[in-house]
């Protein structure tokens, strides 16, 4: 044997001693064998990812299938080797499942094993070998039901009737070192309205178009518009100030291109005249503003700046780039809006439960009143009111009875959020065969909510007999849950029962966008006894499908209203309609606690949010100030709702709380300085008083830009008496003097506290000590002179006593009193003689 032989038996043993380590599962970098190898993603429920290839879903043309399509459909996807060793033999199959026969299926027949796609097509070549890193493209054309002269290389599903159908893309491969076996798959959705013929040129097969013995579907959709909130925390209102955002990740999205821009653009594809589109859609549509968006949107029509950091409230800003964006998105929306039904979503996703918690009526009224009005202010439209559409889909007892006391008389939930007593109306997938065989109950399109009552109106007497509930109007979860899972980002709703949840990023956004299309057809091809024939269609608030999407969505919609399994439902007629007789109660799951604000938020907001009304009280609202109460401190009480907002939530319970906290530490922060901005300014000396009434001189200054009212309060000691002058008002932005007439009966100095307060007692700044020391000698100069006048009269007295009586007073002896009568000017003379001689 030559030595090149050798060499060759040797590779030959070793080929197969790895073959059998393989088999083994001891294989060089293998755990286990590779025959055995399964698809590792979400469809199969497994809970790690594939090994060594990963296939993706790209396209389905057309998404969804008509009497007047093609026979044939054609689905394109990517292989990529995501491996560390090449792949040899790489083929791909289409295989086919049962028609899903329940809603519950819809999800559940996605996490079904292979086998249970039973109509197989034939495996096609996608490449001889794929190396690590290395993708490769393919397409197949498949048949809807075979047909004579069939082409080779297309494969045929056999749908001879419409449905919903679960097809399964199956990628086969031989790893190195390792044998042939399955290594990955893609399941997806396919609607089939109607089934074509086998060949439309010579008819072998006639058509079947959808006959179904039922009145096509009602259908209403809402069309959400939102974000998660972006303005920096803790700014007051001011007459010309920027506004500052966290990012510019929203100029991004309303530019072209951008998410709310493409979401945008899909609606005018269908509104517009020359859309193409049945005008009678737009029926069906309802727009779901977040008025917080819009706020945000308009302040960035003029310059802006943002956070350098954002997680620095307080650094460095540099100049926002999106005013144009901002400028144009609005517009279009003004232009959009008045030729359909809006309606408010409330303020910045707020979580009900958490603002019930909080207990500030008049934060309630902002969160929950408030956005219609400003819907209506800003797009100059009149939208629907009366309705509330939390963003969880589903509320606790506390938040549907805030929803009752602001005057709601209706909230959209999704249709397990509610209860009969004795038969629950959400289903489960552990309820259910695979595939969804089991007949499902269905929940009315609107609902009492028989532990909800509604409070009488101000000053009206109750109406005789049962009390007036509050009414939910029901959404189908599954086609939510679809819907929701369109997109970038995209979220597992609370609403999704336990056994039907998983990761579904690890399918394709084009895998997710048919799983949508196919919830959204079901009901239309499946009349149930017990089960309404309406559909109300509602994506997540802040939904993350981009334009072709979107369009392809509202292209099914269309499609469904023009082959007759739908009709356009006004969002205004559902809400109109009586609710069912049977009375219902909640059912708040328990993912939406996991995903509800934590509950330690609640006090510290109710804390500002009372602060706030309580400043608000104080201020005064003057004709020439520039900015009014409100339009300063309502912002600040906006921040607190965006404190208890459930979109941060959406990037995990950390994030937002951190998120959370800091909003609500920047709130503090300003609220404290609000308050300290009205003060009483020290003296810096000892003031000293010219008499014991001279009043006391003190200077008050307000540093805001609004008037305030304000009350001083003096602790005066005992040795003083101290006139409240009762309320007076600071203008903004200036000082006043004030003269506090003072009584003091004491020369010492006194210590004199000084503050200001609101007229209800609130403090404002901080408590000025003021010494005061008066020139006055109080009571002991009053002593010692009472006494000198006594003094006095005794002493007259007392002469005019010894006078009366012809005696000389004691107090004049020893000064001789001048002779009486003579001539004194004899004597006088007499004495100068005498002095002249005594000279001589």
């Amino acid at each position: 044997m030559t030595r090149a032989g050798s060499q060759r038996t040797l590779l030959s043993l070793a080929a197969v001693m790895l073959a059998v380590l393989t088999t083994l599962g001891i294989g060089p970098g293998i755990g286990t064998p590779i025959a055995a190898a399964e698809p590792t993603g979400s469809g199969s429920g497994q809970p790690s990812g594939p090994k060594f290839l990963k296939l993706s879903l790209d396209s389905v043309t057309p998404t969804a299938i008509t009497a007047a399509s093609d026979p044939y459909f054609v689905v394109s996807g990517t292989v990529t080797n995501i491996g560390d060793r090449p792949v040899d033999d790489v083929s791909i199959r289409i295989q086919r499942g049962a028609a899903v026969t329940s809603p519950s299926g819809l999800r559940s027949t996605l996490r079904l094993d292979q086998v249970n796609y039973d109509i197989n097509g034939e495996f096609q070549d996608v490449s001889d070998q794929l190396t690590p890193g290395q993708r490769k493209q393919f397409s197949l054309t498949v048949a809807l039901h075979a047909g004579t002269d069939l082409p080779s290389g297309i494969s045929s599903l056999d749908i001879a009737a419409p449905g919903v159908y679960p097809l399964l893309l199956n990628v086969n491969g031989q790893p190195a070192y390792g044998g042939q076996a399955r290594l990955d798959d893609a399941r997806f959705l396919l609607p089939v309205l109607g089934v074509p013929g086998t060949d439309p040129k010579r008819a072998l097969a006639p058509a079947a178009p959808p006959t179904i013995d039922a009145p096509p579907v009602a259908t209403t959709m809402l069309w959400p518009l939102a974000d998660r909130p972006r303005l920096v925390a803790g700014r007051p209102g001011t007459p010309d100030g920027q506004a500052l955002l966290t990012d510019d990740d929203l100029a991004a999205s309303l530019a072209q291109g951008g998410r709310l821009d493409q979401l945008l653009s899909a609606l005018e594809s269908v509104v517009k005249p020359d859309s193409g589109r049945d005008r009678n859609l737009v029926n069906a549509l309802c727009l779901a503003v977040d008025p917080d968006l819009l706020i945000t949107v308009s302040d960035m029509t003029s310059d802006y700046r943002v956070l350098a950091s954002p997680s620095d409230p307080d650094g460095p800003t540099r100049s926002g780039t999106g005013s144009h964006a901002a400028k144009t998105w609005l517009e279009r929306l003004r232009a959009l809006a008045p030729g359909m039904c809006v309606v408010a979503l409330p303020f910045a996703q707020v979580d009900p439960s958490a603002l019930a918690a909080a207990g500030d009526v008049t934060l309630a009224d902002r969160a929950l009143n408030a956005p219609a009005d400003l819907i209506d202010s800003l797009l100059a439209v009149k939208s629907v009111r009366g309705v509330a559409i939390p963003d969880a889909g589903t509320v606790d007892t506390d938040g549907a009875t805030l929803f009752a006391h602001h005057g709601f008389t209706t909230t959209v939930l999704a249709d397990n959020a509610v209860t009969t007593g004795d038969n629950r109306a959400n289903f489960t997938a552990a309820k259910t065969p695979p595939g969804g065989a089991a007949p499902e109950p269905g929940t009315p399109d609107m609902v009492n909510l028989a532990d909800v009552t509604l409070p009488p109106a101000a000053g009206a007497t109750p109406p005789p007999g049962p009390a007036t509930t509050l009414h939910a109007a029901t959404f189908d979860i599954w086609a939510a849950t679809a819907l929701a899972a369109i997109g970038s980002n995209p979220p597992t709703p609370p609403f999704t029962p336990d056994k039907v949840r998983y990761d579904v990023t690890n399918d394709s956004r084009a895998a997710r966008l048919q799983d949508a299309l196919g919830a959204m057809t079901w009901t239309a091809l499946n009349p149930e006894p017990g089960r309404p024939r309406s559909a109300l269609l509602m994506p997540p608030q802040q939904w993350g499908a981009n334009r072709d999407e979107a369009s392809t969505v509202l292209g099914q919609l269309d499609l469904l209203v023009k082959n007759g399994l739908a009709t356009p439902r006004p969002f205004t007629d559902l809400v109109a309609q009586q609710p069912d007789p049977q009375g219902y109660q909640l059912d708040y799951p328990s993912e939406a606690t996991d995903d509800a604000v934590p509950a330690h938020f609640a006090e510290p907001v109710h804390q500002q949010a009372q602060r706030i009304t309580e400043l608000m009280s104080a201020l005064v609202d003057v004709p020439q100030q520039e900015l009014s109460p409100r339009a300063f401190l309502t912002p600040l009480r906006d921040d607190l709702i965006r404190v208890l907002s459930l979109s941060d939530r959406r990037a995990g319970a950390a994030a937002a709380d951190t998120n959370a906290q800091r909003r609500l530490d920047q709130t503090t922060k300003t609220m404290d300085n609000l308050y300290g901005s009205v003060t009483v300014l020290p003296p810096g000396g000892v003031y000293t008083l010219a008499s014991e009434q001279s009043p006391l001189l003190l200077v008050a200054r307000n540093d805001l830009p609004v008037a305030i009212r304000v009350h001083f309060k003096i602790d005066a000691p005992a040795e003083t008496n101290i006139t409240d002058i009762g309320e007076q008002q600071l203008p903004a932005k200036g000082n006043r003097s004030f003269q506090i007439p003072t009584e003091v009966s004491d020369s010492r100095n006194l210590v004199i506290p000084i503050a200001l307060t609101t007229s209800d007692g609130v403090p404002l700044g901080n408590t000025v000590s003021v010494s005061v020391r008066s020139n006055a000698y109080g009571q002991v100069l009053a002593i010692i002179t009472a006494c000198a006048c006594a003094l006095l009269l005794l002493l007259v007295g007392r002469r005019l006593w010894h006078r009366f009586r012809g005696q000389s007073d004691p107090a004049d002896e020893g000064f001789e009193p001048e002779p009486r009568g003579g001539d004194s000017s004899a004597g006088h003379a007499g004495k100068r003689d005498k002095k002249r001689q005594e000279a001589r």
